[in-house]
């Protein structure tokens, strides 16, 4: 073990983290597959989540990739590669029973100076493989990396100790309960909003309105991304009229992305820029016909991440917060639109924003109303 990964795993207790995720995230079986996917870097969490898999009598399944492998595999692809797959991705995706990913890069703008269309064009190819692992038990963590602490601009230390507080690791009565606990705030959220005909998100540069009649509210409180801390569901895809600044940056692919700004008509998209990273926001509202409407609305709720670290599966999660999701919907919303994309995009409210239910005030300046 290095002394980097020392550090992280003297913080992030990678036991405790593992039986989080086999235990109450995933809830392996028996005889389950589980495929479980990261880079070298974190190693301490992926042999304790081999041991978490093995005493639950599930088969666990590391695939572990290389320092430089994805960087690699983009320069030396070949055209007809990037519009395919290999068919065994395919078969391992519909035979295992639940997937683990972990981010832990070593350099978080490793593709950054890529073309947009090609990340764009293999998305779009592998898009039976994204459904396919969709259909399953499955779940989105980080392991913590010097590269990603330099992006949230701590130390590695300090950004370790945020990681523990962000998946309630460090809660008193156990990560579980403090799960737990949050899972009836939402599961109250959601009493609240699931009879709105009409969610309205105003903040600075922001006013915008979604009808999600009938459409049901999904409490995420870590079953699947893990730390999680959203309630959400499917706009209709033609409802969305307005404006709106998604003023947390973004760095899909280690790409930064910041001052995005769109306008809506009839749900979809029909002006959109950027000030930082354009080009890929221009490229990925061309992925498809359905890139340019939205598959998800989503209120963060976990107050234990108070600021943005350049990782969307954190900051969509932080409490005063809204994201809307540029093209796929999840089924279970009753959300209709069908794309390879999925871009989550961050609304800050916490300084002069609300969020109203029909006529309802939900949360005004980042809190809930009461």
């Amino acid at each position: 073990m290095t002394e980097e990964s020392d550090t992280v795993a003297r913080i992030v207790d990678p036991a405790a983290f593992a039986d989080l995720i086999a235990g109450y995230c995933l809830e392996i079986e028996s005889r389950q597959q589980v495929t479980v996917r990261s880079t070298t870097l974190a190693a301490p969490l992926l042999l304790e989540l081999q041991r978490a898999i093995l005493e639950r009598e599930g088969w666990p399944l590391l695939r572990v990739e290389l320092p430089g492998q994805t960087r690699g595999y983009y320069e030396h692809v070949s055209d007809w590669q990037l519009d395919d797959y290999a068919p065994l991705a395919l078969a391992e995706a519909k035979a295992c029973q639940a997937t683990v990913a972990i981010q832990a890069p070593e350099d978080v703008r490793a593709l950054s100076d890529l073309d947009p269309e090609k990340l764009m064009r293999a998305r779009r190819a592998r898009k039976p493989i994204s459904d396919a692992t969709m259909k399953r038990r499955w779940c989105t963590t980080l392991w913590p990396t010097p590269s990603l602490a330099q992006q949230a601009a701590m130390s590695l230390e300090e950004f370790s100790t945020f990681v523990r507080g962000a998946l309630f690791l460090d809660h008193p009565e156990g990560p579980v309960a403090a799960w737990e606990h949050l899972g009836r705030f939402q599961d109250e959220l959601i009493g609240r909003i699931s009879s709105a005909k009409q969610i309205r998100i105003e903040a600075p540069g922001t006013d915008l309105t979604l009808s999600v009649k009938g459409r049901r509210w999904v409490n995420s409180d870590g079953k699947r991304n893990m730390p999680s801390g959203e309630v959400f569901t499917g706009p209709h895809e033609t409802s969305a009229e307005g404006h709106i600044r998604f003023d947390v940056p973004s760095s899909p692919a280690g790409v930064e992305v910041r001052g995005v700004e769109m306008e809506f008509r009839g749900g979809e998209v029909v002006a959109a820029r950027a000030e930082v990273g354009d080009d890929y926001l221009q490229h990925a509202l061309a992925t498809d016909a359905g890139a340019r409407r939205l598959g998800e609305l989503g209120i963060g709720t976990n107050f234990g991440i108070d600021r943005p670290i350049g990782v969307i599966l954190f900051d969509e999660k932080i409490g005063g917060t809204v994201h809307c999701a540029l093209g796929r919907s999840y089924p279970e919303t009753g959300g209709k639109n069908q794309s390879a994309l999925h871009w989550d995009l961050i609304c800050d409210l916490r300084r002069g924003g609300r969020i109203t239910a029909d006529d309802d005030v939900i949360q005004q300046d980042g809190r809930f109303v009461r």
